[in-house]
C-alpha cells in the first residue's frame, strides 16, 4: 500500500501525457509478465482479429458473398471464454439465424414482399426472441429476420433472393467455424485456476465477518449498527458464492473440452473437490447469518437493561458477570473460526498440505475454544443478574453447527488438488 501511495504521489508531480505513458508501459510488462486481465485482454484481440480475417477471406475471396460481413461478424461473438461455451453458443447462434431467415422466408414466400409481409415477420420472429430454448443467442432470431428481410427486397428476382437467404446461413456457418476453431487451435483458455480464485472470494468474505465480529464480541460492544452490518455482509455472501460455483463450472468446461490435454497426455481435471468445498462453504454462510442474527436480538436485549447495569457498576457490583465471560469467550471461538477460514484467503494447490495442516490446527483451537462455551453458556443464562434469557444457549448451539461445518470445510480442502500429474503448472492460465 505505501509503494502504490508513493507511485500516485509522484504520478501528480509529473505531466500528464508522461503518467499515461507510465501507465500504458506498466500495462505491457503485466501483460507479459503475469497471466491476467491485461493478457487476456491482448489474446481477445489477437484471436478476434485473426478469426474475422480467415472469415473474410473465405466469405469475400472464396465465396463472392453479397454481404461478406456476416462472416466476420459470427467470428467474433463465437470467442467465448471457454472451448465450450464457444460450441454451445455457436449452435445457439446457428439455430437462431437459421430461425430468422427460415421465418423470413416463408412469410415472404406465401404474402409477397410487402409491408404486411415485413409486419409478420417482426411478430412471429420477436415472439421466438422470447422462447429461452436458444439461450444468449435469442434475440438473434428478429436481428436475422430483419437482415434476411432487407437482404430479399434488394434482390433482383425471387430466385436471387433466396440464393441469397441461404448464402446468409453459410455466411455463419463459415464465420462459426472460424470463431471456435482459433479458439480451439490459437491459446485455448485454460482456466482451472478460475475455481481456486472463486473460493479465494468465498473464503475472504467469510473470513472476514469473523474477524470483525470476534473484537467486539470479545468487549460486549454489540451494537445495533454493527450487529446490522454483520448480518448483511453475511445474507449477502450469497452473491458470491453463486459467482464462485460460476467460477468452479468455467475451469471444468475449460479443462475438459481443452485439447492441450490430449496433445499432452495430460489427465482431465476433476472439480470435485472445489464443489464440496463451496458446499461446506455456503452452510458456513447460513450459520454465520444465524450467529449475527443471535447477536443483533442479544444487543438489543443489552441495549434495554443498560441503565440497570450503570446503576450496579456505581454501586460496586460486577455488572453481568456470566454475561461478561461467555461474550469474552465466545469472541475468541469465532477469532479462531476466522482464522481457519482465513487460510482459505490464499488457497494455493501447490500449498494445499501445508494450507490444510494449518487450517486444521485452527480448526482443533477452534473446538478447544467451543469446549468452553457449554459450560458459561448455562452460567450465564441461570445468572439472575444478566440479559441472556436462553439467547446464550442459542448462540451455543450454533458455535456447536459452525465447529461441525469447519471440520467438514478443512476435509474438503484436501481433495481440491488435481486428480492426476499437475502437467499445467506454469501454464495456469492462458
Amino acid at each position: 500500500m505505501a509503494q502504490r501511495g508513493e507511485s500516485e504521489q509522484l504520478s501528480e508531480n509529473q505531466p500528464r501525457d508522461r503518467g499515461r505513458i507510465a501507465r500504458i508501459r506498466q500495462w505491457w510488462r503485466r501483460a507479459a509478465a503475469t497471466a491476467g486481465h491485461e493478457r487476456d485482454t491482448l489474446l481477445f484481440v489477437g484471436k478476434g482479429t485473426l478469426a474475422a480475417s480467415i472469415a473474410w477471406v473465405i466469405a469475400y475471396n472464396g465465396m463472392d458473398a453479397q454481404s461478406p460481413a456476416f462472416a466476420p461478424f459470427s467470428a467474433i461473438l463465437m470467442l467465448q471464454v471457454t472451448v465450450y461455451q464457444s460450441v454451445v453458443q455457436s449452435l445457439r447462434y446457428f439455430g437462431a439465424v437459421t430461425a430468422g431467415v427460415a421465418v423470413q422466408g416463408l412469410i415472404v414466400l406465401v404474402v409477397g414482399p410487402d409491408l404486411v409481409s415485413f409486419v409478420l415477420v417482426a411478430l412471429v420472429a420477436l415472439v421466438l426472441s422470447r422462447l429461452p430454448h436458444l439461450g444468449a443467442q435469442r434475440s438473434q432470431v428478429s436481428t436475422a429476420a430483419f437482415f434476411a428481410f432487407s437482404t430479399y427486397v434488394a434482390a433482383t428476382d425471387q430466385i436471387q433472393g433466396y440464393l441469397q437467404l441461404g448464402q446468409i446461413v453459410l455466411l455463419v456457418i463459415v464465420g462459426c467455424g472460424a470463431g471456435v476453431l482459433v479458439n480451439l487451435l490459437v491459446f485455448p483458455p485454460l482456466r482451472y485456476r478460475s475455481a481456486e480464485y472463486g473460493v479465494r472470494a468465498v473464503g475472504s468474505g467469510l473470513a472476514a465477518i469473523f474477524q470483525d465480529m470476534a473484537p467486539a464480541v470479545r468487549d460486549a460492544t454489540l451494537e445495533n449498527e454493527r450487529t446490522d452490518q454483520w448480518h448483511s455482509r453475511a445474507v449477502h455472501l450469497g452473491a458470491t458464492i453463486s459467482q464462485a460455483r460460476s467460477s468452479v463450472q468455467t475451469a471444468w468446461e475449460s479443462v475438459f473440452y481443452n485439447p492441450r490435454h490430449v496433445i499432452r497426455r495430460s489427465s482431465v481435471r476433476s472439480f470435485e473437490g472445489y464443489s464440496a468445498l463451496l458446499d461446506a462453504l455456503e452452510r458456513l454462510s447460513r450459520q454465520v447469518t444465524a450467529v449475527a442474527d443471535d447477536l443483533r436480538r442479544l444487543g438489543g436485549s443489552e441495549k434495554d437493561t443498560s441503565s440497570e447495569e450503570t446503576e450496579k457498576s456505581e454501586e460496586g457490583t460486577a455488572p453481568h458477570s456470566g454475561d461478561t465471560r461467555f461474550l469474552y469467550s465466545y469472541g475468541r471461538f469465532l477469532g479462531a473460526v476466522g482464522e481457519a477460514l482465513g487460510v482459505l484467503a490464499n488457497l494455493q494447490e501447490e500449498e494445499l498440505t501445508e494450507q490444510q495442516s494449518a487450517m486444521r490446527e485452527w480448526i482443533q483451537e477452534a473446538e478447544e475454544r467451543y469446549g468452553h462455551l457449554r459450560p458459561e453458556g448455562r452460567e450465564a443464562d441461570a445468572d439472575p443478574s444478566g440479559t441472556g434469557s436462553g439467547g446464550y444457549e442459542i448462540l451455543v448451539v450454533d458455535a456447536a453447527r459452525l465447529v461441525e461445518e469447519l471440520r467438514a470445510t478443512g476435509d474438503a480442502v484436501g481433495a481440491c488438488g488435481p486428480d492426476g500429474p499437475q502437467g499445467e503448472q506454469g501454464e495456469q492460465e492462458s
